[in-house]
């Protein structure tokens, strides 16, 4: 007879007795459950709220006291939670002697009234608690003879089973369980040894062959995760940019051989460690886990690396995933990446070096052509017919030009190698102001441009170098001055603000196209269709000049309106 038939039989009879002793316990308990939460629902709250109400009537004293809130909250809820025969009449005039109250806190008899009516209405709920007690008592005793009359039926038919069913049934389960567990804790190499010709072997060929394939795929997911890890590795020890990776806390997960070779220490000794505690034994790594707060530009980091000073530029990747299932996406972690820059920056500096060699180089013949010119202009050099003049003045205002550029050419390179000084110290925005007009007074007179100048009084003196910074305010004048129509005006503006003074150039010309904007502080950039006259050069050394002083420098404008250039410099 198979095992299944067994069962069903006895089974099936000690199922149908569950089922029944189910149905029972299940009936009265929900009896029992309701009766409970009436209790709860219809008389507890009433008397939870009525002695809240007790506590605060004795605390009221005034129109704003908290306690007359609290009365309020719980005498609303009461209003709502009444059950009882006869409560709805106590809680209204509670209700009633509670507006009463509200016109004169302090009148005791209207108090006296409100705890009257409080203990009528906890009176009530108290022997309604009572009756329901009871009730709920005597459904709990008919329940407890019903399931006991279920259960002892339960009790024999499961004792007839356990008796006379065979061992073999019992045995396998036991060996089946034990190996389930053995499965559950991941000791997949576990089987099950019984082959008899029931369901119980088919249960455990099954089992085993379940367990071999749960073997087999762990033995191969753990080889895979093992192989990508390796590959990862290896992938991130041949990049020649050094790579840390940290987890959301800050600590190290891996770091290739890259890195350790510029950090100057060992694998062993960075894994595993917080970035923090790196930082405190490492000025490497504190640079790299710090951010500069304290300029808007990002420079190069300069470090000693392959027996040389090398340069590189740092990205930080934060890494975030979406877990399964959700849509928030979390942080797990940043990888730091050092690209090295040191070959551009090479080639940087031989490009400054050339710039900075030719121009100084062409100094020297502009200055001797410029001298030759002037001694041409003398008379008794000889006399010069109207067309020699015009040449000469022609070969002048080049020259000019060309000593304009290469003093632009010598200025940058001076900004980008680092050379130039600044002579940084109290100077008075009006002298800087009168210098600079007094430079371009001849060029705005030519094309009969006003200058006007409008200054706040009594502004302070600025922290600055006053040569650069008049320089950048001529630099400012003769760009307006060139792209401003004849017979127009120019408007040099000097006010303060907040702990800065404000210097400005504004003009009529055509302005500046959106486009553009972002860019005119660009190196050798210049606006399509103006006039290319110059190197592209001055704005950008404007720029710079501002920039190294904790200055800030801009741009406002609109094509057809004019523009407005401006800087600022922190007051001294």
């Amino acid at each position: 007879m198979k095992i299944k038939t067994k069962l069903n039989l006895g089974v099936g009879l000690l199922f149908l007795m569950i089922i029944i002793l189910a149905l029972v316990s299940a009936f009265y308990i929900f009896l029992i459950k309701g009766d409970t939460e009436n209790i709860l629902k219809a008389n507890y709250n009433t008397l939870e709220y009525s002695r809240n109400m007790l506590t605060s009537l004795d605390e009221i004293s005034g129109n704003e006291d908290k306690a007359i809130v609290f009365f309020k909250d719980n005498l609303d809820k009461q209003i709502i939670n009444v059950t009882e025969a006869g409560e709805d009449k106590v809680t209204t005039n509670l209700q009633m002697s509670f507006n009463k109250l509200e016109n004169n806190w302090e009148d005791q008899a209207v108090k006296s009234q409100i705890r009257q009516d409080i203990f009528a209405i906890m009176k009530l709920n108290m022997n309604a608690i009572k009756q329901k007690s009871d009730i709920a008592k005597q459904t709990a005793e008919t329940a407890n003879f019903s399931i006991a009359i279920v259960g002892t039926l339960c009790f024999l038919i499961a004792f007839n089973l356990l008796i006379n069913l065979p061992n073999n049934i019992a045995n396998p389960i036991k060996e089946l369980t034990e190996s389930i567990k053995q499965i559950a804790n991941k000791n997949y190499s576990e089987r099950v040894h019984f082959m008899n010709h029931n369901e119980f072997g088919d249960l455990a060929k099954s089992f085993n062959t379940m367990a071999e394939k749960l073997e087999e795929y762990h033995d191969s997911n753990l080889y895979k995760l093992s192989f990508e890890k390796k590959r990862l590795e290896t992938l991130i020890n041949n990049m020649h940019d050094p790579i840390i990776g940290l987890d959301n806390q800050g600590k190290v997960l891996f770091v290739n051989n890259e890195a350790l070779k510029i950090i100057g220490m060992k694998s062993e000794e960075v894994i595993g460690e917080l970035a923090t505690t790196l930082a405190l034994k490492n000025d490497l790594m504190k640079s790299l886990i710090i951010n500069d707060l304290e300029s808007t530009k990002a420079h190069p980091m300069k470090i000693f690396a392959d027996g040389k000073e090398s340069y590189f530029d740092k990205e930080t990747v934060n890494i975030t995933i979406t877990p399964t299932g959700e849509d928030k996406t979390i942080n797990i972690g940043d990888v730091i990446i050092l690209r090295n820059i040191t070959l551009f920056k090479e080639l940087d500096f031989a490009k400054t070096n050339f710039i900075a060699t030719v121009s100084h180089e062409l100094k020297t013949p502009i200055s001797s052509i410029k001298l030759s010119l002037q001694l041409l202009e003398k008379p008794n050099t000889g006399s010069i017919n109207e067309e020699q003049k015009q040449l000469i003045d022609s070969i002048k205002d080049d020259s000019q030009r060309l000593l304009k550029i290469t003093g632009e050419l010598l200025d940058m390179a001076q900004l980008e190698t680092g050379n130039i000084k600044l002579d940084i110290g109290q100077c008075s925005p009006y002298k800087i102001i009168d210098y600079a007009l007094e430079a371009v007074k001849v060029q705005a007179e030519q094309k009969q441009i006003e200058l006007i100048v409008e200054s706040e009084p009594n502004l302070a003196d600025i922290k600055a170098d006053s040569e650069k910074t008049t320089w950048v305010m001529i630099n400012f004048l003769t760009n307006a001055i060139r792209y401003s129509y004849e017979k127009s005006s120019i408007t040099v503006k000097l006010k303060k603000e907040k702990n800065q003074i404000v210097f400005a150039v504004v003009d009529t010309g055509k302005g500046i196209d959106s486009h553009y904007k972002s860019k005119v502080f660009d190196k050798f950039f210049q606006i399509p269709g103006s006039h290319k006259s110059g190197t592209g050069l001055g704005l950008s050394i404007s720029k710079e000049f501002i920039e190294a002083q904790n200055g800030t420098i801009g741009v406002e404008s609109e094509l057809g309106l004019g523009s407005s250039f401006w800087f600022k410099l922190l007051k001294a």
